[in-house]
């Protein structure tokens, strides 16, 4: 089996959830990572502590700045920043995805400016529309929004260039990936504030059959795929089991509050909801030797504590109760005490006492 050998990598967008995930794994493989940070952002401070992880700061639209910048050559290039990914609006503003575009053209110039051997993007299934069966990479891609649009438009630019330049190119469609830096606005990370708050989540019947990859399973696919990938592949990234998007949620309650009730059923379904996600692995598996490790139950927990940490001030929560609206914690050095629960819902709609 073919292995490039990385020693030293750049990734943009390092910051949510599979980038945080992917510093870490990178830096523990032993590879030097040049993280292009958005400056003077807050999240900045929470990637992975390492002398092998150096942050540059650099906007999206100076990433044609970006070899200056780093000033030595790489072996690869992780690009997965994306702008206009937090509001869902933003999904139909066809200026703002289109130059996401360029931005991802941008990104393989960079590259190719600082010698990388491979270029790994970060593609979506929003690129495949609405699929009632199995996603697989041979699937036609018929995208209805503008962000599934740019991602596939992308995926295909960008492979060209790579092509012209000599980059070797990994396409990979990431189905529903989570963990610890997650965006607040996902559906995970807001029924767990809400859970932990003591609220009750309003949420759809669940019936939608769903694939939750955990971020650090993730990040171990992009390193596989960056060293062993085929050139040109296009690879689905997901756990590869679906269940009932239900069946997740009552796991997330059994893991932080299961006293709280969920409101299943409370909210209709929207219109045009994607109602299922099932993807064969199988191809990413056979080129590279990934396999998924974590289970939903072993991710949520991780989560939850690296969500409870952040809120405490870095204390790592083991156990908690709920006295009326107040959440008590029990924490490991250097924190415990006691906070009221609005604290973690204050910036989230749909709940109700």
């Amino acid at each position: 089996m073919f292995e490039e050998e990385i020693r030293s990598a750049v990734v943009t967008g390092p910051t949510g959830a599979l980038g945080h995930a992917l510093v870490e794994v990178l830096a523990r493989a032993g590879i030097r990572v040049l993280a292009a940070v958005h400056p003077g952002s807050p999240r900045n401070a929470r990637l992975f502590a390492s002398p092998l992880v150096q942050q540059v700061p650099c906007e999206l639209s100076d990433l044609l700045e970006l070899s200056a910048r780093i000033g030595a050559p790489v072996d690869a290039f992780f690009h997965l920043a994306w702008l206009g990914t937090q509001q869902r609006e933003n999904r139909m503003d066809m200026y703002l995805q289109n130059t996401n575009v360029r931005y991802a053209l941008d990104a393989v110039h960079a590259a190719g400016e600082l010698g990388a051997k491979v270029f790994v993007g970060a593609g979506s299934q929003a690129e495949y529309g609405r699929v009632d069966g199995v996603l697989r990479p041979e699937l036609p891609a018929w995208p209805e929004n503008g962000y599934g649009m740019a991602k596939l438009c992308a995926g295909q630019m960008t492979r060209a260039l790579c092509r012209q330049l000599g980059i070797r190119h990994i396409w990979p469609r990431v189905v529903s990936v989570y963990g610890p830096s997650d965006g607040s606005q996902t559906l995970v990370s807001t029924v767990m504030t809400c859970l932990m708050a003591g609220k009750s989540p309003r949420l759809t019947p669940g019936s939608q059959l769903w694939d939750y990859l955990y971020a650090g399973d993730a990040a171990r696919a992009f390193l596989a795929m960056a060293r062993r990938g085929r050139d040109g592949a296009l690879y689905v990234v997901a756990s590869g089991h679906s269940r009932p998007l239900r069946d997740f949620m009552q796991e997330i309650q059994q893991v932080v509050n299961p006293s709280v009730p969920l409101g299943i059923g409370a909210l209709p379904y929207l219109a045009g909801q994607v109602m299922h996600l099932e993807a064969d692995v199988s191809s990413l598996v056979r080129d590279t030797g990934w396999q998924p490790e974590v289970r939903f139950t072993e991710g949520i927990r991780m989560t939850w504590n690296e969500m409870c940490a952040a809120s405490s001030g870095g204390a790592i929560v083991r156990n908690y109760r709920t006295i009326s609206s107040t959440v008590t914690w029990q924490a490991a050095f250097p924190f415990a005490g006691s906070f009221t629960a609005p604290f973690f819902c204050q910036q989230h709609l749909r709940v109700v006492a």
